[in-house]
């Protein structure tokens, strides 16, 4: 039998490669093939070869990528750990992958809240908790290697916290770049305003999308059936029913959404 056709697809343009590298030292650039094969695959058993991938260590370097590729039409995918077993770590355009630098944390009300960057390693974050007898809710199995960003990023949660304390339920409050660059804190009143004022449109289209899906008796009630029930298939539109503040369905919908939305 013939092996299955290889699908090639195109190089990256010229612009966008000339852009990154004038963003992003050499050391955090690798397009050579042993870095590009050691980078094709996470914990799934899926392969795709990235053509480039990039280490990043600043929010500020995240910006700028995401407004060259959303320029250029250049597909990226993130990654934290590579512990997901289903294969969304992966890419075969450009990788973005966490460096060292994404450890943040910052304890609040005795233990009550913590906030925390995209780096940091889940057992971590509950090991500085420990102190206050509180831990994060969601309880993933990669627990002691998976990081924030990708417990999310696939709405984690564990065979212990089921849906009650998985991260879409407790979600307090996101940091988010968006695929055209632009960065929304939904804990800071400034960066609220100004998102408000510069996505007025995408925050009324939301607002429009809830309205709609509550009306809708029947599709709210299957859609709230739905996730009752343990569920990381697909985005998280139990957002449209569970809140009509646009920028809380925005911030949930990110939850799950495996780094397709920002």
């Amino acid at each position: 039998m013939n092996a299955p056709a290889q699908i090639e697809r195109a190089p990256l343009p010229a612009v966008f490669l000339g852009e990154v590298e004038r963003l992003i030292p050499v050391e955090r650039r690798f397009d050579d093939p042993l870095s590009t094969l050691a980078f094709g695959t996470d914990a799934s058993f899926y392969r795709l070869i990235p053509k480039l991938v990039v280490r990043v260590e600043s929010e500020a370097e995240v910006i700028a990528l995401l407004k060259l590729a959303h320029a250029e039409n250049v597909p990226v995918t993130f990654r934290a750990a590579g512990t997901s077993l289903s294969g969304q770590a992966i890419s075969d355009s450009v990788l973005i992958v966490l460096g060292d630098n994404w450890n943040g944390r910052e304890i609040r009300n005795g233990g009550e809240q913590i906030r925390l960057q995209p780096g940091v390693i889940g057992a971590n974050a509950n090991a500085v908790l420990a102190p206050f007898q509180r831990k994060i809710g969601p309880d993933p199995a990669s627990i002691n290697a998976a990081k924030i960003g990708g417990i999310v990023a696939n709405n984690s949660s564990g065979m212990c916290c089921g849906t009650a304390q998985n991260t879409y339920k407790t979600l307090a409050g996101l940091r988010v770049v968006l695929a055209d660059g632009t960065v929304v804190d939904s804990e800071d009143a400034s960066s609220v305003a100004a998102f408000r004022r510069s996505h007025a449109a995408l925050l009324d289209q939301l607002a429009e999308l809830g309205r709609e899906t509550r009306a809708n008796s029947e599709l709210a009630a299957k859609i709230r059936h739905k996730y009752r029930l343990k569920n990381t298939t697909g985005f998280s539109l139990n957002a449209l029913v569970d809140y009509d503040e646009p920028l809380d369905i925005l911030n949930h919908l990110m939850v799950g959404s495996e780094g397709t939305l920002g």
